[in-house]
């Protein structure tokens, strides 16, 4: 019999997402946690109740390993903290929830829109959303029309945490980038926006896709910690800024309803037709809010927003497993949510060999 208290967390080491909803959960109070991971020396592991491996998400048995692992710990719910594992279980998704499995996953249109940058450019534009001017570019030669510089390069399919990500200021420099990156289809986005303008939003719909809040957060792009790429500007751009910074997948700020931003992004998360969290990348530009990045999942802020009281995974499974009604708009705190770095040491018996035996 599945334990409701029971919950099964993918990809809980390396700062990411599964790290996150695992220190959201324990702020709820009341779960069992199992995490997983594909690395089973990992700091999280002292977070968690039981530690699991699992392989890649790309490997044939990924599936199978994950389902036997929830089957031997009587887990009710599979959170997932990896883009890659994101994809192969929106394709395995009828088979998880065969197993009696509750999984917060938004529909397969929204993946593949959201994952897909230039999808999500063409579906913002349809719809007359301000966008950064963007180009998919596959050549050397298709950047010779790029005239809207700076600009933010990244692969157009997936890039979690800002990985691969540059900015160029000139045709050479796109192009030195472009014969520097592995992937050969990137999106070449115009640079909106100066760094103290950077907001992530997050909307959350239950999975029958009815509305319950929204969520923001001012980042402080500062310190190594929150910035992956800085350069000097060295355009005419001087409305930017001196400055040109791409955030890391590591965010701090301040949190707020910040209904100036909020609004749009929950008119966004509508269009979509989300059925679950979806977390928005903007810059707000003399009052308009320019998306230039939608994540149709959990967030790295995920623990950050619950430290405030809105708290997403714990708030699905209270309506979906525990069948309670969550008030549309519940209020939570705002302020300011800091972020370094912290040592771990782990617990005598928390070896690699220890942690191998949990698995099933």
């Amino acid at each position: 019999m599945k334990d409701p208290a029971t919950v099964l967390v993918t990809a809980i080491g390396g700062i990411g997402v599964g790290e996150q909803i695992v220190k959201a959960l324990r702020l709820a109070g009341g779960y069992r946690i199992v995490g997983a991971d594909i690395n089973p020396e990992i700091a999280q592991s002292v977070l968690v109740d039981e530690l699991v491996t699992l392989p890649a998400a790309n490997e044939p048995e990924y599936v199978d390993t994950l389902l036997a692992a929830a089957d031997h710990f009587s887990a009710s719910a599979v959170f997932y903290g990896s883009e890659p594992e994101l994809r192969v279980l929106s394709r395995e998704r009828e088979q998880i929830h065969d197993a009696g499995l509750f999984l917060p996953l938004n529909p397969a249109t929204v993946i593949d829109t959201c994952m897909d940058k230039a999808a999500t450019n063409r579906f913002l534009t349809s719809l007359s959303f301000p966008t950064p001017k963007s180009l998919v570019a596959s050549d050397l030669d298709s950047l010779d029309v790029v005239d809207y510089f700076p600009v933010v390069v990244k692969p157009m399919l997936e890039s979690g945490g800002s990985r691969d990500v540059f900015i160029a200021q000139s045709v050479r420099e796109l192009r030195s980038i472009f014969e520097f990156l592995p992937a050969r289809s990137l999106i070449i986005q115009e640079y909106v926006g100066r760094p103290d303008s950077e907001y992530t939003v997050g909307v959350l719909h239950d999975m029958d896709g009815v509305f319950v809040n929204s969520i923001a957060m001012h980042r402080r792009l500062t310190g190594l910690l929150n910035v992956r790429h800085s350069v000097p500007n060295s355009t005419d751009r001087d409305d930017l800024g001196p400055e040109l910074v791409i955030s890391s997948g590591i965010s701090h700020g301040y949190l707020d309803t910040f209904p100036e931003v909020t609004g749009t992004c929950e008119e966004i998360a509508q269009a979509l037709g989300a059925h679950g969290p979806i977390n928005i990348q903007c810059r707000v530009v003399d009052g308009d809010v320019y998306v230039f990045e939608i994540n149709p999942r959990f967030s790295g802020t995920t623990s950050i927003r619950a430290m405030m009281g809105y708290n997403e995974p714990h708030l699905l499974i209270r309506r979906h497993l525990l069948g309670e009604t969550i008030q549309e708009r519940f209020p939570y705190e705002k302020g300011l949510v800091l972020r370094s770095l912290t040592e771990t040491i782990l617990p005598e018996g928390k070896d690699h060999q220890a942690l191998m035996r949990n698995r099933p």
